[in-house]
């Protein structure tokens, strides 16, 4: 399959042609190969899977996103997924990206694709807990891949929630039972869909999320 060809699959979702998000994709990956060589950006088993593992797996997330949806904020964006693929192929419309990240390292690299690609991005060189929305804006939605268990997220994601803001999470195969541990503390709606790219995983969307009163 073409690089293009996994592009192909979320055209609906996108805000300008197949071909140019591709482009720009092709640039990121170059500038995450650069990089890879003095940071670890990505696990290096996956570094040859870029258009599998990391670009169409966060591509897919766009496809339960809204169009009124303006501001997204990703909390531990590490080498730049889902948040950044996210934001190429947002690109043009009315919808910033709010990423989280504390690395140093990381945070220059997140800002350098977001540079070179004219990306509505804004980098954040934090800790989640380090920030507020009065810093980055209540968000519509909070994206996050690979940072950690479903309770450890609902405590970071609670302070930033708004009345209508959702949290579009890429999990795997141990989904289940971290909404069963997060609801020990937690309570919140959830919406699950399978996975396109990893057979065992899926993208939770969790709404009205509020701690959960003693009994």
């Amino acid at each position: 399959m073409s690089n293009t060809q996994y592009v192909s699959a979320y055209a609906a979702a996108l805000s300008r042609p197949v071909e140019v998000v591709a482009k720009d994709l092709e640039s990121y990956a170059n500038l995450l190969r650069k990089w890879q060589k003095v940071q670890n950006l990505v696990s290096r088993e996956t570094l040859n899977e870029l258009w599998t593992r990391h670009f169409a797996d966060s591509l897919q997330a766009l496809t339960v996103l809204e169009e009124s949806d303006r501001l997204v904020m990703d909390i531990g964006s590490g080498g730049g997924f889902p948040a950044l693929p996210m934001a190429i192929g947002s690109k043009g419309m009315d919808r910033k990206f709010v990423l989280v990240e504390p690395t140093s390292r990381k945070v220059s690299f997140l800002r350098t694709v977001a540079r070179e690609l004219t990306l509505n991005v804004q980098v954040f060189g934090n800790r989640t807990d380090e920030i507020d929305s009065r810093e980055t804006g209540v968000p519509d939605v909070i994206t996050s891949r690979a940072l950690a268990a479903l309770p450890q997220l609902c405590d970071w994601m609670h302070p930033f929630f708004g009345e209508n803001t959702r949290a579009v999470l890429h999990k795997g195969r141990e989904h289940v039972e971290e909404i069963k541990l997060a609801r020990t503390h937690w309570d919140f709606d959830v919406l699950t869909k399978g996975s396109d790219t990893d057979p065992g995983g899926v993208i939770l969307t969790i709404t009205d999320l509020k701690p959960r009163l003693a009994s």
